[in-house]
């Protein structure tokens, strides 16, 4: 008789991944076992290393370029460098995560003001918004330390995502990614019902482009006859079938991954659940998840259907222009920081699919290194928003932040860092990234993609500068917000992203290159 005998799984292929699923399955031991008083300490203790162990395990995989878990998984330049990225955004994300703020709500009592808010989640998310069980919990120092866990497990699956060789594996990664961050949405400890909220509607239509994703991939099944992306490129380059077929699957592919990152027309999620999710994991979405959902579109539309390029460069292009414009102008009408921010974020989604549809190597290449840059920036802007606070907690209104540059100088030239860098102005890493991604989309004829760019950069412009106007320029009055003492972790996580933006926009050409080595093991 034959014996049929397992899968060969080359563990230390996918050691990065291991390591973070590993210490999330730590965490939730970590729940259950662990005294509530030390949980939190070891939680933070626990992501960060292992974090720092899967960074150090992607390193050690450098020129690598073989497949994984027959043929599922394949760990090449494009994915270490992602990987890479997720990672380095992550390990700043969490740090904000873990960090503690003295309450500033004058609804808490002073004795217990100290201890009741300890961070930017709330103390028990299993009790109803305002209730005394919640305010109870609050006043005896009570964490949500379970956000730990579920943060790990949204990170390992951002590294399958652009890891993934085949569609279902892709759809697994897409799936392992998205439900904690539902959860983690709603979570906030101040405005928990607009939390809820967004929470609510990430799942809902999160839920929707996931099913647009399955049908797609069903389609493209039913064409090649594998999921495989190598297959699928195959049976494109030989015409074994209907092309139609295969061009609505691709479709309906995009449209659950240009969700995840946020592309007109399927942003109406990004405003509400920015505004509305905990600080903290707003910075991992709007970073960590992008690098991961791009990642995703690369390995899409550059190894399974490049011999449809004339097709989806159209639809992608119109798609990127559609977003820079939208996304540019109604960000010049938000009065809220996270919702300009998060317009921000959609409106940078149409930059990257600049360089995406350039289709060729200088395009892979430039939205890696793009990803990454802004992944970082980013997360120093949102941690600057968590420090800036009024008598209700986190200061969303731009009125607040008249005068902000007076009281707090370093902290809003910090910010004022950050949004100059999202402006693409010279010296900052916003700069060499756009001028990168606008290159090579000339280099693949997409010069009129460009031309909306760089109308559309001197749109984001404006509201970028208003508010440091706002800061600087601006008496400060009454209802001016305070910015909190930022903890030693904020204040690390604060330091590095400045530094590293004013890096890469001063001497970016190591990971410049480093981004064009990677992009060339593209299978």
């Amino acid at each position: 008789m034959n014996e049929i005998s397992a899968p060969s799984i080359e563990y230390g292929l996918l050691s990065p991944m291991l390591i973070v699923f590993g210490v999330a399955v730590a965490g939730v031991l970590v729940e259950a076992f662990v005294p509530h008083r030390a949980r939190h300490s070891t939680q933070f203790g626990l992501a960060v290393a292992g974090l720092v162990a899967a960074f150090v395990a992607v390193v050690s995989l450098a020129g690598t370029s073989r497949s994984a878990v027959l043929g599922a998984v394949v760990i090449d330049g494009p994915a270490l460098f992602l990987q890479g990225a997720i990672l380095l955004t992550s390990i700043l994300a969490v740090g904000l995560i873990a960090q503690r703020h003295p309450a500033v709500a004058e609804t808490v009592p002073a004795a217990a003001r100290a201890r009741s808010s300890v961070d930017a989640f709330a103390p028990e998310p299993s009790v109803p918004p305002g209730s005394a069980a919640e305010r109870a919990a609050a006043g005896r120092g009570a964490t949500t330390t379970e956000v730990f866990p579920l943060a790990m497990f949204a990170v390992g699956g951002m590294m399958l995502f652009p890891a993934s060789d085949d569609l279902l594996s892709m759809f697994v990664a897409l799936e392992v990614l998205s439900l904690p961050l539902y959860l983690l949405c709603g979570l906030a400890r101040h405005r928990r019902l607009l939390s809820q909220e967004a929470a609510l509607k990430y799942f809902l239509l999160g839920a929707f482009s996931s099913a647009f994703f399955l049908y797609g991939m069903a389609l493209l099944y039913g064409y090649a006859g594998t999921v495989r992306l190598s297959g699928i490129a195959a049976a494109v380059a030989g015409g074994s079938g209907d092309d139609t077929l295969a061009l609505i699957g691709v479709a309906l592919l995009a449209v659950g991954l240009l969700f995840k990152v946020g592309a007109v027309p399927f942003q109406s999620w990004i405003p509400d659940v920015y505004q509305g999710a905990p600080t903290p994991v707003t910075a991992f979405m709007a970073s960590a998840t992008k690098i991961a959902a791009f990642g995703a579109l690369l390995r899409v539309f550059y190894v399974a259907v490049p011999g449809l390029s004339a097709n989806w460069q159209l639809v992608l292009g119109a798609v990127a222009v559609l977003t820079m414009v939208v996304a540019s102008v109604v960000a010049v009408t938000q009065r809220d920081v996270k919702r300009m921010l998060a317009y921000s974020s959609v409106a940078h989604v149409g930059f990257v699919l600049t360089g995406l549809v350039a289709a060729n190597h200088a395009g892979v290449a430039s939205t890696m290194f793009y990803l990454l840059a802004y992944g970082i920036s980013t997360v120093g802007a949102f941690a600057i928003v968590g420090l800036v606070r009024d008598r209700s907690g986190e200061a969303g209104d731009l009125s607040a932040w008249a005068g902000l540059g007076r009281r707090s100088p370093v902290v809003a030239a910090a910010f004022a860092l950050f949004l100059l860098a999202f402006a693409g102005i010279p010296l900052t890493s916003g700069f060499v990234s756009k001028f990168a991604v606008f290159g090579a989309a000339i280099e693949g004829g997409a010069a009129p993609l460009v031309v909306v760019g760089v109308v559309c950069s001197a749109i984001a412009a404006y509201f970028y500068v208003r508010v440091i106007v706002l800061m600087f320029f601006t008496e400060a009055h009454d209802d001016t917000a305070t910015v909190v003492a930022p903890g030693a972790v904020t204040g690390v996580v604060v330091a590095v992203s400045a530094l590293v933006t004013v890096v890469l926009g001063i001497v970016p050409q190591p990971v410049l290159d480093l981004a064009d080595r990677a992009a060339g093991f593209f299978q």
